[in-house]
């Protein structure tokens, strides 16, 4: 009987469009495309043979027939998800899965992990890096660390931590292209070095030599990186100077492997670290157990002078 059941695309696409009574909406929430949804309605209201929405001029409306079968879809999918969560829950109890964006994982999260399992032994930590959107309601990962605005669909986020931008370098690297002017480096010692660049940062290296009133260096020249964990690693390499985050740069400044000439002249950065999970698992033991983690490991960093 099973074989008659609209597919169940066609209902998340309904529910959304229902609930949110926009098309348009409800693709930005299930992150497809306007027409996506609209074929979803389509197929639903053919399978169906009923009319779910009035289109008028601007907007839309639910039909009597589609009010009524919006109870019942809301209805089934939160059945659904409740009885999914539960089975979540109870096959992976001791299984917390971190996904994070690259660059946090490879120069911050990782090298920290190890102390948050030594707290936690009864917990198996799963890391996933990838820059890639990830559905936290679909249980692809527990959390998440994203580094993005703080805002993000059908989930709930706290800024971690914030971030500056600034030049750095190997040491080496500096004495060789850097002067200083009256005792201090000059800033346009960057005119000699070559700059690398993380691409699509919006805290980039046009906007950081504005704020240092730099001018005559073409901003766009050098190398570019799909990742900054990429052009910090050209930088450790002595190929350049890379653009570092406050807080992908903040190991490597401390164990030498870098220097910051202008720590003073920080271009605060368009984004954030923000820790999102589901709506509904802020008091997940596993998810208060990263939490509290993440609030010591930071107070710990940030009082180090990272």
């Amino acid at each position: 009987m099973f074989d008659r059941l609209p597919p169940l695309q066609t209902l998340r696409a309904f529910e959304a469009t229902g609930r949110l009574l926009s098309m348009t909406l409800a693709a930005e929430e299930l992150h497809v495309t306007h027409g996506a949804v609209s074929r979803h309605i389509k197929t639903l209201e053919n399978h169906l043979g009923v009319a779910l929405f009035q289109r008028l001029t601007r907007r839309i409306v639910l039909t009597e027939a589609g009010a009524e079968f919006l109870l019942a879809v809301t209805r089934v999918l939160g059945e659904l998800t409740k009885e999914a969560e539960r089975l979540r829950a109870h096959d992976s109890v001791t299984r917390l899965k971190i996904n994070s964006s690259v660059s946090f994982a490879n120069k911050w999260l990782a090298p920290r992990l190890h102390r948050l399992k030594a707290r936690h032994p009864e917990l198996d930590v799963h890391l996933e890096v990838t820059d890639k959107y990830v559905d936290l309601n679909e249980g692809e990962a527990d959390v998440a660390i994203r580094y993005g605005s703080g805002r993000y669909p059908r989930v709930l986020a706290e800024r971690i931590l914030e971030e500056t931008v600034t030049p750095v370098c190997t040491p080496a690297y500096w004495e060789a292209k850097g002067e200083a002017r009256a005792g201090r480096p000059s800033v346009e010692s960057l005119k000699r070095c070559t700059l690398l660049h993380e691409d699509g940062m919006l805290a980039n290296w046009e906007q950081w030599l504005a704020l240092a009133g730099i001018k005559g260096i073409r901003s766009d020249r050098g190398s570019a990186y799909s990742h900054g964990s990429m052009a910090i690693e050209a930088a450790i390499r002595g190929e350049g100077v890379a653009l570092g985050r406050s807080v992908i740069v903040a190991d490597d400044i401390a164990a030498g492997r870098l220097v910051a000439p202008f720590p003073d002249i920080c271009l605060k950065s368009e984004r954030g670290h923000d820790l999102v999970y589901r709506i509904g698992s802020r008091d997940d033991p596993k998810v208060c157990a990263l939490r509290d983690w993440l609030a010591d490991e930071i107070r710990i960093f940030l009082g180090q002078g990272g």
